[in-house]
């Protein structure tokens, strides 16, 4: 019978934790340490290997650190991990990786200086050497997410950009969509509303069975509605709908995070999330319109935690687990459990505490093995 965990990394230290969906706990179990501290992991689509990168830079640090990697973990029945094979050295910090549809190759973004870069994926699930790419591939500015599309014919990368800050003028986010093929990317499409500016993109997540494609806008607190058809997006988003519940917070710390499509696809979920507690920490929850995709926010509920990084949706769409990057204030780094209910909307379960010992959280994810 498959099971599903969840796995959170504080640092360095990535822990399993088992989950009873029927009672919306978590369990800790082991925990691994990779070179440095960890950014981002996705699993391989065997669900045999879990692959992580890690770097001792930090967010905005042009060139910063010296330790920047691509691990493998091997995942055994029970969930625990063990390293798989040696790390590979990567050029500078990565800040999100996903692989390619069968997992032959590594997808890995970086945010400063930007780039897209590819690495093969071995018969035995080990990373290996980089796939070389034009030089005139143009990452735009501050990519914060790489995703190959259902279809595995296209990837797309997500830079979200700058708002204009002491002086400096605003800086445009973009969709850069690649064709994508043995592991060499071609630029197939740049989508950039108004050339980019009030359109801050961080994450997006793609509809289970439709062409819908639906996007977090970090920089504007909103949730972006495209569609992609024939390996092509719609060069505007058809809407943009708020994704807090009251008029934006006087915080230049008040900004979404990632967005994850439900898997039955009839609601979307986005993380708002702030740095203090001036703002809002909270999940916002859209009803999407089975005829046209269109979503309509129906609920924003406290994340009971700060700064709501990532979450994750368990593969029977009954249980979601909110990571918070980390504390503030009288209120600590924690892990969150919610029931989803069978209209989509959220209801409070459990806090776990998390000692974090002055680390971020930067990732959870859940992994259902075989």
């Amino acid at each position: 019978m498959p099971k599903t965990v969840l796995y959170a990394s504080v640092g360095p230290n990535t822990t399993q934790y088992d989950i009873d969906v029927e009672a919306c706990t978590l369990t800790p179990r082991g925990t691994v340490t990779a070179p440095a501290n960890v950014q981002y992991a996705w699993p391989h689509a065997n669900r045999r290997f879990l692959y992580a990168v890690s770097s001792d830079s930090g967010s905005g640090m042009a060139g910063g650190g010296a330790n920047h990697h691509a691990i493998a973990y091997r995942i055994d029945p029970s969930g625990s991990l063990s390293p798989h094979g040696a790390p590979i050295p990567l050029p500078t910090r990565p800040i999100h990786m996903a692989t390619d549809r069968r997992s032959e190759h590594l997808l890995i973004a970086f945010n400063n200086p930007p780039s897209l870069r590819v690495y093969k994926i071995g018969p035995d699930g080990t990373p290996g050497a980089e796939v070389p790419q034009s030089p005139s591939i143009d990452p735009g500015i501050f990519p914060h997410q790489v995703l190959a599309t259902p279809d595995g014919k296209q990837v797309v990368l997500v830079a979200r950009g700058f708002d204009p800050d002491k002086g400096k003028p605003e800086e445009p986010g973009a969709l850069t969509l690649f064709d994508f093929a043995q592991g060499v990317l071609t630029l197939r499409q740049t989508v950039a509303p108004n050339g980019g500016f009030g359109f801050g993109p961080r994450h997006l997540d793609f509809h289970p069975t439709q062409p819908w494609v639906y996007v977090s806008l970090e920089r504007q607190d909103q949730i972006a509605f495209f569609t992609l058809t024939d390996g092509t997006l719609s060069p505007d988003a058809l809407a943009r709908v708020d994704t807090l519940d009251a008029a934006r917070p006087q915080s230049d710390h008040q900004l979404v995070g990632t967005v994850h499509v439900h898997p039955n696809g009839r609601t979307a979920y986005v993380a708002n999330r702030t740095r203090d507690n001036v703002g809002q920490n909270s999940l916002a929850v859209f009803a999407l319109d089975p005829q046209t995709g269109m979503p309509r926010r129906v609920q924003n509920i406290d994340s009971h935690g700060v700064h709501p990084r990532t979450f994750h949706i368990d593969p029977s769409g009954r249980t979601m687990v909110v990571a918070h990057i980390q504390g503030a204030g009288d209120v600590p780094c924690r892990l969150t459990t919610f029931r989803i209910a069978e209209d989509g909307t959220l209801a409070f379960a459990h806090a776990y505490d998390v000692d974090n010992a002055g680390k971020y959280m930067w990732w959870a994810g859940m992994v259902t093995i075989p």
